[in-house]
């Protein structure tokens, strides 16, 4: 069901920063985590499960970097290991589990598998995020759904014709085909539309980075799918003839949809969502702007998603139709199937 060996977003650095001496509970491909900052001021992560008597150390507090169970006040350290008890003798206790976690573009990444197989070198790389040329904004959902439908969503753009008809759809996505290849681990998914009009989400960007509004675009979506769950979404306009996705910077709006899907159980799921942009990254309110209309269209998303996983488990018998637009996804189901395979033999 998830690929184990591997990094997945947990959270935003922000809202674990946001509880101050709380610690942040989080459940993550069934394996329940608390995440703190240590005596050092790094980001760790032990099992939610205090020895003494199994309360969840999430009810907690940091207490100069020990975690503090809110129970009866058991202390551990960031590796898991009881340290204090008030009035006990606790240093005896075995340690519960501790988690690999890394820092980075914004975010706590977690390895939720063997833990001696961690390795940093695997991190995903995404330059704009440490680019001053691209501004960034998001957000997090909580959806309780398959995460393997979020993939099937993303990576099947066709969907936007008709849950976000008042946004980003128009009947030209359906009206053109789209191409799909798969490189190694990778999968592609693109459709280029050329001579139209911009939907009202893009036609906002466009006037925002100084273009006309009204005028024709040419306009693309280059999905792309990296496991287990990373998907980063080549979106954009530019005025006609000009390239399309190879415009000139002064003729096109372009960003990247950035989605983070981290599976929680096996019917439901972390959806930390944003868009990363490289025109006007100073401008502040264009950002605020641009993520509360994305948390809008995402949350047309996740009431499709839920009342589709509502209906998955009702009729758990019935087979799903497949379609030519479904092959981003099916794609991608089969790369992890193939990491399920090999994490499976592996174990055996």
């Amino acid at each position: 069901m998830f690929v184990m060996n591997t990094w997945y977003v947990a959270c935003s650095l922000a809202d674990l920063d946001a509880l101050g001496d709380k610690p942040l509970g989080r459940t993550i491909c069934n394996e329940k985590m608390a995440f703190f900052r240590d005596g050092s001021g790094k980001v760790v992560a032990v099992e939610d499960f205090c020895p003494h008597r199994g309360a969840p150390m999430s009810l907690g507090k940091v207490c100069k970097g020990q975690l503090r169970c809110g129970y009866h006040g058991l202390e551990m350290d960031g590796t898991g290991k009881a340290v204090s008890m008030p009035g006990q003798r606790v240093r005896g206790f075995p340690a519960v589990k501790s988690y690999a976690v890394v820092e980075r573009y914004g975010f706590v990444w977690v390895w939720p598998g063997d833990q001696s197989k961690a390795d940093v070198a695997q991190m995903p790389v995404f330059s704009f995020f440490d680019d001053p040329a691209w501004a960034y904004g998001g957000g997090l959902y909580h959806v309780k759904a398959d995460y393997r439908l979020m993939i099937d969503n993303l990576m099947d753009l066709t969907h936007e014709t008709y849950v976000h008809a008042t946004s980003i759809g128009q009947p030209e996505i359906d009206e053109t085909p789209c191409d799909t290849k798969v490189d190694g681990d990778k999968v592609v998914l693109q459709r280029h539309m050329e001579g139209i009009q911009a939907p009202p989400f893009w036609r906002m960007a466009m006037q925002a980075n100084g273009l006309d509004p009204e005028a024709k675009v040419d306009r693309w979506q280059i999905c792309r799918f990296t496991p287990p769950s990373h998907i980063m979404i080549d979106v954009g306009v530019a005025l006609q003839g000009h390239g399309g996705f190879d415009a000139p910077a002064d003729k096109k709006a372009y960003s990247v949809v950035v989605d983070f899907i981290t599976p929680e159980t096996e019917t439901s799921h972390w959806y930390h969502w944003g868009m990363a942009r490289n025109f006007k990254p100073d401008d502040a309110a264009l950002t605020d702007s641009i993520r509360k209309g994305q948390g809008t269209i995402f949350g047309e998303d996740m009431e499709m998603l839920e009342r589709q996983q509502a209906n998955l488990l009702r009729w758990p018998e019935r087979k799903l139709l497949m379609l030519n637009i479904d092959s981003g996804g099916v794609q991608a189901r089969r790369v992890i199937d193939r990491f399920l395979a090999q994490e499976q033999q592996e174990a055996s």
